[in-house]
C-alpha cells in the first residue's frame, strides 16, 4: 500500500472542506429541477459566486513569487503554488490532477500547494500578482493575460495528436433543437466569462446573428465549470449549453451516463488549446526546471500513466499565434 506524501496530505486535506461545498452545490442542482427553482437557480449563480466556489488560498496567505537570488535556503523548503482554472468542478478536478500534482513535487523536490478560485479572472489575478507559480488556464483568460500583464505560454497539453479544441453546443438527448438559432427565447449555460468555448464562441455566433445573449435567450446563467453545465443540460435544468470539447470527451468516456442524457449538435473551432502559463517574472531557473518537467513527462513510465488519465498525449511549445483567432472574436464583440 502506497504512503502518501506530503503533497498528498497538503492536497487531501485542502479539499475535505471544498469537496463537501461542491456536493452541496450537487444537491441544490437537483432540488432545482422544479420550474419555479429555476428561476433561482439562475439568479443566485449568476449573482453569487458561493453556491460553486471553490478557494484553496484561505488555508495559506503567501508572498508574491521571489526570485531565486532571494532565496538561499533548499528547494525543498519552497512551497510550488499550482493554479488550476474551474474548467471542471472541484472534486473532479481533485480526480484528474492529483497524481499529477504529487508527481511535479517529487521530480521538483517542493511541496505542492493546490490553489483554486470560483472564476477565470481570479485566477490570471493569481499569476498577475505573482500570487501561484504556474497555472493551467482557459484559452481566453491566456489572450487576456496576455494582453494585460504578458502572461507567459509555459506548454501546452498534445491530444489525440493536436492542439486544439473545440466548443459544442450541447441540448438535451430528447430535444428537437438541432441549431443555435433553435434556442431563441429559451434558457442556456455559460460555463464562466473568460472562457473561450464556454462564453466567447457562443457569443460570436450569436454577433453572427446580430444578437447578443440577454436579447437571443429568455435567461441564461454562468455554471463556472463545463461538467456543471453538462450536468444542467443533462437534468434539462437549462435548454442548452456551449462547452469545451475536450472536458465532454472525457466525460463520454468517464462517465457516460451523464453525457448520455444530452447531445452535441454543433461544434465551432478549431481553437488553441487551453495552456500552462507563467508569470513573466518567473525565476527564470524555475520556470525551466517546469517546462522540462512537462515536456518530459510522457518519457517516463509513470509520467505516461498520469498523462493517459488525463487525456493527454504529451505537452509541447505554442507560440502566441495559435490563439489569433480568439483575439479575433473577442475584438469583434468589443
Amino acid at each position: 500500500m502506497k504512503t502518501p506524501g506530503k503533497s498528498d496530505i497538503t492536497i487531501r486535506h485542502s479539499f475535505r472542506r471544498f469537496v463537501k461545498r461542491s456536493r452541496v452545490w450537487l444537491l441544490m442542482l437537483v432540488l432545482l429541477t422544479a420550474a419555479t427553482a429555476m428561476l433561482y437557480l439562475v439568479t443566485s449563480v449568476s449573482q453569487s459566486k458561493e453556491t460553486v466556489s471553490v478557494s484553496l488560498n484561505e488555508r495559506v496567505d503567501l508572498p508574491p513569487v521571489q526570485q531565486m537570488s532571494d532565496i538561499n535556503h533548499e528547494r525543498r523548503e519552497r512551497v510550488l503554488r499550482v493554479a488550476i482554472a474551474g474548467v471542471i468542478s472541484p472534486a473532479m478536478t481533485l480526480d484528474y490532477y492529483q497524481e499529477l500534482l504529487q508527481y511535479i513535487g517529487r521530480e521538483l523536490g517542493m511541496e505542492v500547494s493546490l490553489v483554486l478560485k470560483p472564476s477565470y479572472a481570479e485566477i490570471n489575478d493569481l499569476v498577475k500578482g505573482g500570487r501561484v507559480e504556474v497555472a493551467f488556464v482557459c484559452s481566453l483568460a491566456y489572450c487576456v493575460g496576455y494582453h494585460d500583464f504578458g502572461m507567459e505560454l509555459l506548454v501546452a497539453p498534445q491530444v489525440s495528436g493536436n492542439t486544439v479544441y473545440y466548443s459544442y453546443l450541447i441540448v438535451p438527448k430528447d430535444s428537437p433543437v438541432t441549431r443555435l438559432e433553435d434556442l431563441r427565447g429559451h434558457s442556456f449555460a455559460f460555463s464562466d466569462p473568460l472562457s473561450n468555448s464556454g462564453y466567447l464562441a457562443p457569443s460570436y455566433q450569436l454577433s453572427l446573428l446580430n444578437e447578443k445573449p440577454a436579447s437571443f435567450f429568455n435567461r441564461y446563467t454562468f455554471t463556472y465549470s463545463h461538467d456543471n453545465s453538462i450536468a444542467a443540460v443533462a437534468a434539462r435544468l437549462v435548454d442548452g449549453a456551449a462547452v469545451d470539447s475536450l472536458v465532454y470527451d472525457q466525460l463520454v468516456k468517464k462517465d457516460p451516463g451523464l453525457t448520455s442524457k444530452t447531445k452535441v449538435i454543433t461544434r465551432w473551432g478549431p481553437y488553441g488549446i487551453p495552456p500552462v502559463v507563467v508569470n513573466p517574472n518567473l525565476d527564470q531557473d524555475l520556470k525551466k526546471q517546469l517546462q522540462e518537467f512537462f515536456l518530459n513527462l510522457h518519457k517516463s513510465e509513470e509520467g505516461r500513466a498520469i498523462l493517459d488519465g488525463l487525456g493527454i498525449d504529451k505537452f509541447v511549445v505554442l507560440n502566441h499565434d495559435a490563439y489569433a483567432s480568439l483575439m479575433e472574436m473577442k475584438e469583434r464583440l468589443g
